[in-house]
């Protein structure tokens, strides 16, 4: 053979080995976009989670796209509203995998949800990420479900070291609604946790969604001698409990989860909330998330972004650094690329995905203040590290696996 056909033949080759590439990758160069799917809760009682994560979500495909996405396929995002429920949930992220036959899929913020949704997942190897499910149980046992944020057992260990260690507070009072898994789940982990390290649960008070007085509860709270009261409930308890129990004559802070993230919390809990804290996975000031922030008000109109915006702009932007690395845009290939993950530099922190597809990553504690402006926002307070750890995945019988977000 000629020097010119061996020449001739490798372009062609090489030719034929790229496009065969680009329609393993899902498609025809230059062909449809890639689809990926979002489930979330747009509307109901939490609708601010749902919302936040979509609108990072659709910031970081924007960004994508505009740099030509993925050898010239562009990223089309299709969100799914599960409207807080569970049946919901498994239901958008069926009809995004079988009939808008989607690569990937993002979602939930709530554990119980994303357990419902990752359940379809699994069964149809399709990959997903939840930006901000932090439910043990939702990454177990499912190859093909990850998570870019941190797990409720670190998270109520970070909560008590700040409060004994920084705060130096050793008596707290708890206020939990008891039929909430995600509450009662934060109260059983940081009664543990505060006790290991020599603190006391000098007042331990129920309540039960959908109340609207706690006044019966505060009064014990207020004759306990408590420094401190941890309200494990979501942004819209935190903020009612706020205002009763400053008019109840309390004036010790209030400490939350990261189920109080919503800028929400401010607005209803007006000045009643200020010099509160809450455990998070960033802070809207702290050094990774500027450009971010600036980024986020230019398209929102000003509005200040929350962890989840920050979340779910890292959960996509993982998912894509992983398609650009994989083989192909086939379920396993995707997945072997975000199981691979380390040391991601997101906004909300550096992400490293464990074997349990876990990430590894701090917690970030913020306190409750008024800015410039006069509205009432998180401000950076403290990051805590994990401490290390066996990186074993805890037993599905496990206690610790019974309380989704």
């Amino acid at each position: 053979m000629s020097r010119r056909n061996v020449i001739a033949g490798a372009v062609i080759a090489a030719a034929a080995a790229g496009a065969a590439a680009l329609i393993g990758m899902g498609g025809a160069p230059n062909a449809d976009p890639i689809k990926i799917g979002h489930y979330g809760s747009m509307t109901g009682a939490e609708a601010t989670f749902g919302q936040s994560t979509d609108n990072g979500i659709i910031l970081a495909v924007e960004e994508i796209n505009a740099k030509g996405g993925l050898n010239g396929r562009k990223i089309e995002l299709i969100t799914y509203d599960t409207k807080g429920d569970s049946g919901e949930a498994g239901k958008a992220v069926t009809r995004l995998i079988t009939s808008d036959k989607v690569t990937a899929v993002l979602g939930e913020v709530a554990s119980t949800l994303s357990l419902a949704g990752g359940a379809v997942c699994q069964q149809y190897k399709v990959p997903m990420i939840t930006p901000s499910s932090t439910n043990l149980r939702v990454t177990m046992g499912r190859d093909y479900v990850f998570r870019v944020c941190f797990m409720d057992d670190f998270q109520t260990w970070a909560l008590a070291k700040f409060t004994m260690e920084t705060l130096k507070f050793d008596k707290v009072a708890i206020l939990y609604d008891q039929k909430q898994s995600y509450s009662k789940g934060l109260r059983d982990e940081f009664t543990k946790a505060f006790g290991k390290i020599g603190g006391r649960i000098v007042a331990d008070q129920a309540y039960s969604g959908g109340d609207n007085d706690f006044s019966a509860q505060l009064s014990n709270i207020r004759e306990a001698g408590a420094q401190i009261m941890f309200v494990s409930g979501y942004y819209s308890d935190g903020a009612a409990i706020a205002i009763q129990a400053r008019k109840l004559g309390i004036s010790i802070p209030l400490l939350g989860g990261d189920g109080w993230d919503s800028e929400q919390l401010g607005k209803i809990g007006g000045d009643a909330i200020i010099g509160s804290y809450y455990s998070n996975h960033s802070a809207p000031d702290q050094p990774e998330m500027v450009d971010f922030v600036k980024k986020y008000k230019a398209k929102y109109k000003g509005q200040t972004p929350d962890a989840l915006s920050g979340l779910g702009y890292d959960a996509m932007n993982i998912l894509f650094a992983a398609m650009q690395k994989a083989k192909t845009l086939s379920g396993q290939d995707v997945r072997d690329e975000i199981a691979a993950t380390k040391g991601f530099p997101g906004v909300t922190g550096v992400i490293t995905l464990d074997k349990n597809r876990n990430a590894t990553k701090s917690v970030v504690i913020v306190k409750l203040a008024k800015n410039g402006q006069g509205e009432i926002v998180p401000t950076f307070v403290a990051r805590i590290e994990p401490e290390p750890s066996t990186g074993e995945e805890p037993k599905k019988d496990s206690p610790k696996a019974d309380k989704p977000k």
